[in-house]
């Protein structure tokens, strides 16, 4: 199958990330996969590799903006350009506020805002200056709706769609680069394994048997994204499961 598109996805080597990367991959497009864990990147490697698909990886910690620069030019140095940029990575160590779990804080804030903001930084150049390109950063229904224990991690995801709007209207709208926001509801991935809150995690074990969505789901709503004709602009795809309120 002949590679003619590019893709970095950021937090490939599980949930959302990974599913995107062999969906993209199956699409035609070569992807530069990323994540701290080089083992799991390795293994998708391979995987992609096994269906004919093209995918080099790149061990990258999302909150060192020197890093995610350095994966944009190996993405530029193997592929020769950037056409899709999918800021995935991201944490959930949802608490109350009275727990004051600073470091967690300080984790999201990190990874789920500046990693947002560094990989844009990263390949806008490169895509003004090829005057195509497609941003995606995944948010969350915690970035629409509020609720306890969601505080911080609401904040965060709140922030990731007020900078994609703020990026989408300073797009030159003369260069095809577009901005999406994907905001998934419940997906069974490893997210709530970073919950530490046993209040919390009490909260989930009673939640019922509502059926989460899959990681393919968000895949297949990015790729619906990014397949678009280059006068569609998808501002915005909000995906929850059925049941889920």
């Amino acid at each position: 199958m002949a590679n003619t598109k590019t893709a970095i996805i950021t937090g490939a080597s599980s949930g959302i990330g990974q599913a995107t990367a062999k969906e993209l991959a199956r699409k035609g497009y070569s992807v530069m996969l990323a994540a701290r864990r080089e083992d799991r990147l390795v293994q998708l490697k391979q995987e992609i590799e096994a269906m004919d698909g093209t995918a080099e990886i790149k061990v990258t910690d999302v909150t060192s903006a020197d890093e995610m620069q350095a994966l944009a030019d190996a993405a530029i140095e193997k592929f020769g350009r950037i056409d899709v940029l999918v800021n995935n990575a991201g944490l959930m160590p949802l608490s109350f506020m009275n727990k004051r779990k600073i470091a967690e804080w300080d984790q999201m804030v990190d990874v789920n805002i500046k990693g947002v903001l560094y990989g844009i930084s990263a390949v806008l150049p490169q895509m003004e200056e090829q005057k195509s390109g497609h941003i995606i950063n995944v948010a969350s229904v915690a970035g629409h709706d509020v609720t306890p224990g969601s505080a911080v991690y609401s904040g965060t995801k709140f922030a990731v769609r007020a900078i994609t709007e703020g990026l989408r209207q300073e797009l030159d709208p003369a260069m095809d680069i577009r901005a999406t926001i994907i905001s998934p509801g419940a997906v069974a991935t490893e997210l709530s394994t970073h919950i530490t809150d046993q209040d919390i995690l009490d909260m989930f074990a009673s939640g019922g048997d509502m059926k989460f969505l899959e990681a393919v789901d968000i895949a297949r709503a990015i790729s619906y994204a990014v397949e678009q004709p280059a006068y569609v602009d998808v501002n915005e795809i909000l995906i929850r499961p059925r049941q889920q309120k």
